[in-house]
């Protein structure tokens, strides 16, 4: 949300505490507006909603956390969604080229496992081991709402071999949604030179 829906958004928090028979101070109202201001209005408006008609939970109003569970989805969810990105980054793109998905925690997750290379080296046999230790460790940043210092590529083996030569790198492939990966290219870690910044529209996109 930004700074203009501040008004609609206290007026449907008030709206949800009459519907619950509650009073609501302003300084509640503004906790609940720093905890979930980061989301999209429309997509908040929907989560209250999706809460009231929660046959289990629905009959207490509504904290930040169950908001903002019903925004993100459960963290179990969540790392099943990022682990198939890089199940089919691997499978359709290999680890000779650098890749840049659209979440910074998949880039953080994959260095502490070892790196983009190291993962494309895991056997069949080693793959749900692998996605095993993927998920739990993705779901350990979205429980603690973290997000973490993230390298800007995953770097695949022929740009390593390139960095070690003094060559320019090659462009990297985009994975997932387009804007957001580009962001994570320019916003992440540089550990290595990003030559390829200035041709940025010739970028490979994988949907």
């Amino acid at each position: 949300m930004v700074n203009e829906d501040i008004d609609r958004f206290f007026v449907m928090l008030n709206g949800i505490s009459d519907y619950y028979g509650k009073q609501i101070s302003k300084n509640v109202m503004r906790l609940y507006w720093e905890g979930l201001k980061q989301y999209d209005y429309a997509a908040v408006e929907k989560a209250f909603w999706q809460h009231t008609q929660n046959p289990d939970t629905g009959q207490f109003m509504p904290k930040i956390a169950d908001v903002a569970k019903y925004l993100k989805g459960r963290t179990v969810d969540q790392a099943s969604q990022a682990w198939s990105k890089v199940d089919k980054a691997i499978r359709l793109v290999g680890t000779y080229q650098d890749v840049v998905f659209d979440d910074p925690v998949i880039h953080r997750v994959i260095e502490d496992m070892g790196g983009w290379i190291s993962l494309g080296n895991k056997t069949e046999d080693e793959w749900p081991f692998v996605q095993n230790h993927f998920e739990n460790r993705y779901r350990g940043f979205v429980i603690r709402d973290e997000t973490p210092e993230y390298q800007s590529r995953l770097i695949g083996m022929a740009n390593a071999q390139n960095a070690q030569n003094g060559f320019p790198l090659n462009l990297p492939v985009l994975v997932g949604d387009k804007a957001k990966a580009e962001a994570i290219l320019n916003n992440g870690s540089n550990h290595v030179a990003l030559e390829f910044q200035t041709a940025a529209s010739n970028l490979k996109y994988l949907q």
